[in-house]
């Protein structure tokens, strides 16, 4: 976060400073003067008005058996299409009843991406319309496993894919993207797939995935997106053994000359499209995601999913949960499994919010902050050997060389898993934090459910129902002794998308660790009385989008507080602008 970035530069300028940077060339138009909902009719054109098959494999305006009588007869499209016209509610329908009828989530997933490749409106109204049921497909867990198989179930390009090759090249790499209005751009290196660990340039499924979130739940336009791999090779075995890998079969390439490839990445973005590009870090690994996250945060407007966004969410949960078990963050102590980026990431917001709420230094506020890392506690004692962005939680205590050594001694209230390692959290772990406390929060955060420190049924079981629990991976409602558990999902999804949406519709040149505080906050305001009995410290993912645009005013307007929006003036309600701005996917009649 800012903070802990700032005391790592060695007061070197931090994003406030650098708000005014000039743009490097390029730049964007209106963002959504072109793709405005309210339309009747629309024009579809690219260098000639697309009709007969070109139209209809466009997926950007294909619309199936839904044209009309007058809009086959105006687009050349007679005889190419069955004589059958039916409306995109019906066609939603069918293709439900196809991805029901999948019993692999593999083959669900493939169905949809499938989906996406033909047509690209009914692509997103199905899965705006049941996101509860189709997020898991789209991403996680099911998107785990299509990375891992990414080689085998390829079918079409999808995103930028830049290499080792491409160095001098990139910014041509980038103009040959025919979109050139982009704003929102997730980018992977493929070194950290979730818990999966090094899959290289078949990670490009996250970005893929992330960027049709942003679009479903954000409301960010799709010609607006850029998913991008950079492929440096990779230090997976089984990959480079694969014949059908499709990246680069070398060792994975670090250094200078990864540096240099990074950097003309970045310097291109700015180039080809302007200051106000929203570049989002994905899956790089902790020793490159601090450093680039230090590096390009005070010169673009950039941020890291799995530090900053992860943090937030993470937050949100936390400040929710306060009703439920009491008092406020400074009374409560934290104990992490996982120093990592996200480990490390979550505890500092919840530093730095209980430094604001108390007014006090994020140095004292994050002495009540605990990590367990893969040698036991984090202490002073071991400072010298600890990676940089974990020295400021080295505490004095005692050395703790187990989790379970760590919770007798320290007596946390609040459990947080980022470990990325399943079971962790053992029958033996939560008998012994809820044996002196009424309410334990235990939030097993790791991806995929694989993964997860422990399951919401052994959460509830071990703790005999005084848990809170709140997990990164879905689980289905528990009932213990009678009384049925919702189990919230501390999902990034809930904060990414309307922070896209946020930096887009107030024009932020940069990203500040105040507008994660304010998605945060506005995030935990949706939780109601009725959450709160069942437990639940998420709201339903069946208003996401109204949830995003909430967030995405709350950021917009911290920008605008911070200097750092350039869309002026300021619209007067933000939460009806964002809302106004958000991508329809319903059809449109073509003339």
């Amino acid at each position: 976060m800012d903070s802990q970035l700032k005391e790592l530069r060695n007061g070197a300028p931090d994003v406030l400073e650098l708000k005014n940077t000039p743009t490097v060339g390029g730049g964007v138009g209106d963002t959504f003067g072109n793709d405005a909902v309210t339309e009747e009719q629309f024009t579809p054109w690219s260098r000639v008005v697309a009709s007969g098959l070109e139209l209809l494999r466009d997926p950007r305006y294909n619309k199936g058996l839904a044209f009309t009588e007058e809009e086959r007869d105006h687009h050349y499209l007679r005889g190419l299409l069955p004589p059958a016209i039916i409306s995109q509610e019906l066609q939603v329908e069918r293709i439900l009843q196809n991805v029901r009828s999948y019993e692999n989530p593999l083959e669900k997933y493939i169905a949809l991406m499938d989906l996406q490749e033909r047509n690209e409106r009914l692509f997103y109204k199905v899965l705006i319309d049941h996101v509860e049921e189709l997020l898991p497909v789209v991403y996680t867990p099911v998107v785990g496993e299509a990375c891992q198989k990414y080689g085998n179930i390829f079918r079409r390009p999808h995103g930028l894919y830049i290499t080792l090759k491409d160095r001098g090249h990139v910014l041509d790499l980038l103009r040959n993207w025919p979109e050139k209005n982009v704003e929102v751009i997730v980018v992977t290196d493929g070194e950290r797939i979730l818990g999966l660990g090094d899959l290289g340039l078949n990670g490009m499924g996250i970005p893929v995935g992330k960027l049709a979130l942003y679009t479903a739940l954000g409301g960010i336009r799709p010609s607006c997106t850029l998913p991008v791999a950079i492929d440096v090779g990779t230090n997976n075995e089984a990959l480079l053994a694969n014949p059908f890998y499709i990246g680069l079969r070398q060792k994975r390439t670090t250094g200078k000359e990864y540096d240099d490839l990074l950097d003309e990445f970045m310097m291109a973005c700015k180039q080809a499209y302007g200051e106000r590009v929203l570049v989002q870090f994905e899956d790089f690994a902790n020793h490159n995601a601090f450093r680039l996250l230090l590096k390009y945060g005070t010169t673009h407007l950039t941020f890291n999913d799995d530090i900053q966004g992860t943090a937030a969410v993470a937050l949100a949960g936390l400040m929710a949960a306060l009703p439920i078990i009491g008092g406020k963050l400074a009374d409560h102590k934290f104990l992490f499994l996982g120093a990592g980026e996200a480990g490390t990431g979550i505890a500092e917001i919840i530093a730095l919010e209980i430094s604001r709420q108390g007014k006090i230094p994020v140095e004292e506020a994050r002495k009540a902050i605990h990590l367990v890392d893969s040698k036991g506690l984090v202490t002073k004692a071991r400072f010298e050997s600890l990676q940089e962005f974990k020295r400021p939680w080295a505490h004095d205590h005692p050395p703790a060389h187990d989790l379970l050594s760590a919770v007798k001694a320290l007596k946390p209230t609040v459990l947080i898993g980022t470990s990325g390692k399943g079971g962790t959290f053992t029958k033996e772990v939560l008998e012994e934090i809820s044996s002196y406390q009424n309410k334990p929060v235990i939030m097993a955060l790791s991806n995929p459910t694989s993964q997860s420190e422990c399951t919401a049924e052994e959460a509830y079981k071990y703790t005999k129902g005084k848990c809170v629990f709140a997990s990164g991976s879905p689980f289905g409602p528990v009932t213990y002794e009678g009384k049925t558990y919702v189990v919230g999902q501390s999902n990034n999804c809930y904060i990414f998308p309307g922070l896209g949406l946020g930096c887009t519709i107030s024009g932020a040149i940069r990203v500040h660790d105040d507008m994660f505080l304010a998605a945060a906050e506005a995030l935990a305001k949706q939780i109601n009385d009725d959450h709160l009995a069942k437990n639940q410290l998420y709201p339903s993912f069946d208003e996401i989008r109204k949830i995003s645009a909430h967030i995405g005013a709350a950021v917009a307007a911290k920008a605008y507080e911070l200097g750092l929006a350039t869309r002026l003036p300021q619209p007067k309600d933000l939460f009806a602008y964002a809302k106004s701005c958000m991508y329809s996917p319903s059809y449109r009649k073509y003339r």
